[in-house]
């Protein structure tokens, strides 16, 4: 019989340190305008330390941070986000117009920048990425989402940038040969959140019902922790 100390109950967290988990997941937002500011260089730090406490498969490791604090490479990372946003608006098609009346970054704007790289020497983690390569970019993404999670609990707004040319930015930021950009993140004062994610806010998509994407046994079987739910549907 297992003692009471290794029940959930017993590891779970109070009721409000469970509750500002859930608050800071469910208020974070991919934020795109800013109040500019300055972020102090402790709270800095323990943001990237949060990042830095990312679980990584096979505990790799990958995820490496670059500050960007000079203007004129700021200025030449915007220019860099603008000419994928040209070419983004004419791969869209007919979506093209309503794509550039949204605002896709604040590269120039935000109190800090960092772009998030995969560190070279990769292909020497085998472990977990033998079938599943993919998984150094899966573990950086927990590095970036525990940073924007500890940043909403101190009161800064940040917003994921992927519009660019990897290579691009791998020559301006002399990144060693195997290293990858993966992301530009804008953080810093906002001057409030927005109420819903900003893309849902302008209509250009809106956050999919769990129940459509949780299955049951095999891809496509309605997961019974939802039946109730639909059952409710279903009275008249």
């Amino acid at each position: 019989m297992h003692s009471s100390s290794s029940s959930p109950q017993a590891q779970a967290f109070s009721v409000d340190e469970r509750e500002a988990v859930y608050r800071a997941i469910f208020e974070r937002r991919d934020m795109r305008h800013f109040a500019g500011g300055s972020v102090a260089p402790e709270v800095l730090l323990r943001l990237l330390t949060a990042a830095h406490h990312a679980p990584s498969v096979g505990f790799m490791q990958p995820w490496r941070f670059i500050r960007i604090q000079d203007p004129a490479q700021r200025h030449r990372l915007r220019d860099a986000v603008e000419r994928e946003r040209l070419a983004t608006a004419q791969a869209l098609g007919m979506r093209q117009e309503e794509f550039m009346q949204l605002k896709v970054e604040g590269v120039l704007d935000a109190a800090e920048l960092l772009l998030v790289c995969l560190a070279d020497g990769r292909e020497q983690h085998v472990f977990g990425r033998r079938t599943l390569p993919q998984m150094d970019l899966a573990s950086a993404s927990c590095a970036i989402e525990n940073l924007w999670l500890a940043a909403r609990a101190e009161g800064l707004g940040m917003g994921w940038v992927s519009l660019f040319e990897p290579a691009e930015l791998a020559g301006l930021m002399r990144l060693p040969a195997g290293a990858e950009p993966i992301a530009l993140l804008c953080l810093g004062p906002v001057r409030k959140f927005y109420n819903e994610p900003m893309l849902q806010q302008q209509k250009w998509a809106r956050r999919q019902p769990l129940a459509e994407l949780v299955y049951d046994g095999v891809w496509g079987q309605p997961c019974s922790l939802f039946a109730s739910k639909q059952d409710e549907k279903a009275q008249p």
